[in-house]
């Protein structure tokens, strides 16, 4: 469910940076809106996903690099959201410098999450 969102908010963030490409007025701001609100929420689902994840599998293992694949992939999962949140922090204008960097981690997480749901898949069947 969490990469169906970050999905969606990706689709948001493109949505967006296709009107600010095409020179649009602020008729996009309800976007605007609902992609600065759902961010930092999202950001910490991912966060408490992983944490929770961490926390069955040392319960159920005993060890929490039982499946280190699927846990390196959330953890850079976690160091992009946390990156891309730090960085949205200092996009203040239209021609913002961060805006880029934003958007490339952004597209790396939607990269990831297909990785680790496929891994998380084949752990548990």
């Amino acid at each position: 469910m969490v990469m169906i969102l970050f999905f969606y908010q990706g689709w948001l963030g493109l949505s967006i940076w296709k009107a600010r490409r095409a020179g649009a007025p602020l008729h996009h701001v309800a976007a605007v809106r609902r992609h600065r609100k759902a961010g930092p929420i999202l950001a910490m689902l991912g966060m408490i996903g992983f944490c929770a994840g961490v926390f069955i599998v040392l319960i159920d293992k005993g060890n929490i690099v039982e499946y280190p694949l699927h846990l390196l992939t959330g953890l850079v999962i976690v160091l992009l959201q946390g990156t891309a949140y730090y960085i949205s922090r200092g996009i203040r204008s239209v021609n913002s410098a961060s805006r880029t960097p934003h958007r490339v981690i952004g597209i790396l997480i939607l990269c990831f999450y297909p990785i680790q749901l496929l891994l998380g898949l084949g752990i548990l069947l």
